[in-house]
C-alpha cells in the first residue's frame, strides 16, 4: 500500500511567498518572481516559513515530479538574489554577420551570405547585450534566459551542409552552474 509523500521547502529568510490558487508569488526587495504549481494528485500550502507539497499517494512518478519541482523553487528563490547570465559567442568563418537587439528580438543579419534576416525571440524580462562577438543572456527566471539562450542557438542552425566546413554559428559557451 502506498503512503503519503510530504516534501518541504524552506522559504530562504527575507523571501516572501504567497500562494494563490495554483500561482506562487514570491518577493525579495524589488524583484518578484511566479511559478505555476498545478501537479496532479499533489495539495501545495505554506507553512511555517516553508513550501509543503503533499501528495496522497506517494508512488514513485509523483515523488520524481514532486523533487523537480523542488529544484525548480530552489533556482526561483536564487534568481530572486542574483541574475542567471548565459554567455554565447559568435563564430563566422565564411561571411561576417551582424548581431543587433530590437525589441524583443534579436536580428542576425548575413549569415552565410543569406539576404533574409534571422530573427531569435527574446522572451519577457530577459536582458540580451551584444559586446563584439560576445553575448549575454541574463534573467532573474532561470528557465526565461535559458529559453532564450537556446533561441538564439536555434536562429543559427545549418542544415543540408556539412558541418565539418560550415562552423559558422552562434553558441551557448557558458551557462550559470558552470556546466556545458
Amino acid at each position: 500500500m502506498r503512503k503519503e509523500y510530504v516534501h518541504r521547502t524552506d522559504i530562504p529568510r527575507g523571501i516572501n511567498c504567497t500562494l494563490s490558487g495554483y500561482m506562487l508569488f514570491c518577493k525579495k526587495g524589488d524583484t518578484e518572481a511566479s511559478k505555476l504549481i498545478h501537479i496532479a494528485g499533489t495539495d501545495v500550502s505554506i507553512e511555517n516559513n516553508a513550501i509543503v507539497l503533499s501528495a496522497k499517494k506517494g508512488n514513485r512518478k509523483i515523488i520524481a515530479v514532486i523533487k523537480a519541482f523542488a529544484a525548480h523553487l530552489d533556482n526561483m528563490f536564487a534568481g530572486l538574489d542574483k541574475k542567471f547570465a548565459y554567455e554565447l559567442e559568435i563564430c563566422n568563418v565564411h561571411f561576417p554577420m551582424t548581431v543587433k537587439v530590437e525589441g524583443d528580438k534579436l536580428v542576425i543579419s548575413n549569415f552565410l551570405g543569406e539576404k533574409e534576416k534571422r530573427v531569435a525571440k527574446i522572451l519577457n524580462y530577459v536582458d540580451v547585450e551584444v559586446k563584439g562577438q560576445k553575448i549575454t543572456v541574463s534573467s532573474h527566471d532561470i528557465e526565461s534566459a535559458g529559453q532564450t539562450a537556446a533561441n538564439i542557438e536555434q536562429a543559427t542552425l545549418i542544415r543540408k551542409r556539412d558541418r565539418r566546413v560550415f562552423q559558422d554559428g552562434i553558441f551557448i559557451t557558458r551557462k550559470p552552474k558552470g556546466e556545458i
